[in-house]
């Protein structure tokens, strides 16, 4: 509160001075909201798809579709893309379990709607495969994830089999890239913008001052 010739105005808190706003928390209640949604989805079309192939697929050849552009060919993999790690596969449960942990510091700061799907679609992945590294043969932490997506190849020539899992990592992680490029930070600001309504420098901050000194 401020008195200029007898009269009083009132001064909006300046950006970053720790007032809260009103109802400042409904923001990042909504964006955790988003966060889990997605994760949920995806987990969920990841564990049915799955649950799907070894139904579907089992014992059967690759399924062609869309003219070969992609197969249905039910794999487990022990490690990870190409097969990469499959005599380590106790260490893919670990560093999943760090990569969720990653995501909850990170939420810790989330406003920002696309960042809450980012989130979710790499926390929605990471449970499905983890899942499968938990509860699949042949055994607790070492279990094979169930792959059946390949494209161009039946048998992962071209690009390695995937799942819904895999897909929603991909997709995840493309679209941080994209806000990080782009600036977008995960409290809903962009990187580089001006503070609103806070003057540039000390001797604009003095000329504003005697401006309403004057007024």
């Amino acid at each position: 509160m401020e008195s200029v010739d007898g009269e009083q105005m009132t001064v909006a808190p300046r950006a970053g001075s720790g007032t809260a706003e009103p109802g400042g928390g409904t923001p990042r209640r909504k964006a955790l909201g988003v966060l889990l949604g997605v994760a949920l989805v995806a987990l969920l079309a990841d564990l049915l798809t799955k649950q799907l192939a070894l139904q579907t697929l089992t014992g059967r050849g690759p399924v062609s579709l869309f003219g070969g552009a992609v197969y249905l060919s039910l794999t487990r993999n022990s490690g990870a893309a190409w097969s990469i790690g499959s005599g380590h596969t106790w260490i893919f449960p670990l560093i999943t379990i760090g990569v969720i942990g990653w995501i909850g510091w990170m939420a810790l700061r989330l406003r920002s709607l696309p960042w809450a799907v980012s989130l979710g679609l790499v926390l929605g992945g990471a449970l499905g495969n983890l899942t499968d590294r938990i509860f699949r043969a042949p055994g607790h932490f070492v279990g094979h994830v169930v792959d059946m997506i390949s494209l161009f190849d039946p048998y992962g020539q071209v690009w390695p089999v995937f799942n819904l899992a895999d897909s929603a990592l991909v997709c995840g992680v493309t679209l941080a890239v994209l806000l990080e490029l782009t600036g977008r930070q995960r409290d809903g600001s962009r990187a580089g913008a001006e503070p609103g309504g806070q003057p540039e420098s000390a001797d604009e901050a003095t000329s504003g001052s005697e401006q309403r000194g004057r007024a």
